[in-house]
């Protein structure tokens, strides 16, 4: 099961399963998950091989599909789903796989399609960083200054950083090598019937107009929106107005 974290405590609403993207967890959400729990249950999840979650050999969207299948079964059954990149993905092929498990669904910057880019410089970068010699948070700043120069980048790495015990709370080996399936999507058969939002950061080209197609084949009832100002990491750069739109949506 992973690890998962809840905030708020209202039943007579399906909880909202929040699914964070790659070198994440659910402790980056928490800020969204507990101003949305005024009014409803909120869970926000760390997915395998991310946090405090069981570390597994593989990170394939059906499994991880499955890994929130499970999770929605024990928090009630159903749930609105919200998720990010590499999450978002994740719940597309949930609501794909086991539409009985989405009530409503949010993909934040993503696509269901393969991207050509990769992330493997971040994997190196953390896995060529000396934790032996690394006491604060400030000091694995600056040493992975060196091969990560945005700052931003850095600090949102470093959040997965256990300085106390000296190492990631990342399985990166796996991360690494299986870095094309993560930036790839599967095959999937099917459509998912329920109400969708794709949610893209307006200075984002993650979700692009040539995607329009393929969204509305397998969400038929989709609608697109827009933050102005926000990039991919658009809850963390645009929090008020991401939490606007997704209450807005999920209230609908």
């Amino acid at each position: 099961m992973l690890a998962m974290q809840s905030f708020g405590a209202d039943d007579t609403r399906p909880p909202v399963l929040i699914v964070h993207g790659l070198f994440g967890s659910g402790r980056n959400w928490g800020v969204i998950a507990k101003r949305l729990a005024d009014s409803r249950r909120v869970v926000t999840v760390d997915m395998r091989n991310h946090g405090d979650s069981p570390r597994a050999d593989s990170q394939s969207y059906p499994e991880m599909a499955r890994d929130l299948a499970e999770v929605i079964g024990e928090i009630g059954g159903t749930a609105d789903v919200i998720g990010h990149s590499m999450g978002g993905k994740a719940a597309m092929v949930l609501a794909l796989t086991r539409p009985d498990c989405v009530n409503r669904l949010i993909v934040a910057d993503i696509a269901p399609v393969a991207y050509g880019h990769s992330q493997m410089a971040l994997v190196e970068a953390m896995q060529a960083l000396d934790l032996s010699g690394i006491e604060t948070r400030s000091d694995a700043d600056a040493a992975l200054a060196e091969a990560v120069a945005e700052k931003g980048v850095r600090s949102f790495l470093l959040q997965s950083l256990d300085v106390r015990e000296g190492q990631w709370k990342l399985n990166l080996d796996v991360l690494g090598r299986d870095m094309d399936v993560v930036t790839g999507f599967p095959d999937v058969t099917g459509s998912f019937e329920g109400p969708t939002l794709f949610l893209a950061g307006a200075e984002s080209d993650y979700v692009r107009p040539e995607h329009r197609e393929i969204i509305k084949t397998l969400f038929p009832e989709a609608r697109q929106a827009k933050i102005p100002g926000a990039g991919h990491w658009l809850h963390a750069e645009k929090p008020r107005e991401f939490e606007a739109a997704a209450r807005a949506f999920l209230d609908g």
